[in-house]
């Protein structure tokens, strides 16, 4: 069977024909003496997904409505989903923000403490130094009174 028969009358059995023997379908004779380039093989292919979706635009007619129908029910599922996204998101933002407040809290609490601690340490010294002070002055009161 010659390309020009196979093209017209049988184009699934031309792809076949070209899968088996791609030289008949690459320009004709013998190409030993030129490889075949890329656009070359790039134009083939190109032919070859062309006359597969002539032949099922053929041979099944599509259905429309399902087609819409099915890209609503797409649609309203990925729009529930981002819906959903959306108000984990604002809820997880709300504990983000709780959480925030808390750790802010506990820091004040923290440097509250540290101040604190820093009087502390100045009031015992302070009680030191007075404890010392008034044991000097009974020892000094002790010796006049004797």
């Amino acid at each position: 069977m010659s390309a020009e028969l196979l093209d017209v009358a049988h184009p699934p059995l031309k792809e076949l024909c070209f899968v088996l023997h791609p030289r008949l379908y690459s320009g004709g004779g013998d190409n030993r003496a030129e490889p075949l380039g890329r656009t070359s093989s790039y134009t083939r292919r190109e032919t070859r997904l062309a006359a597969l979706n002539k032949q099922e635009d053929d041979t099944s007619p599509r259905d429309y409505k399902k087609m819409y129908e099915d890209a609503l029910a797409e649609n309203d599922k990925l729009k529930s989903r981002l819906d959903d996204s959306k108000q984990e998101l604002t809820k997880i933002r709300t504990q983000l923000d709780k959480v925030t407040q808390e750790k802010q809290a506990l820091e004040k609490r923290v440097t509250d403490m540290e101040e604190e601690l820093k009087v502390l340490t100045e009031l015992k010294s302070d009680n030191q130094r007075l404890k010392d002070e008034n044991g000097a002055l009974i020892r000094v009161i002790s010796k006049l009174s004797k």
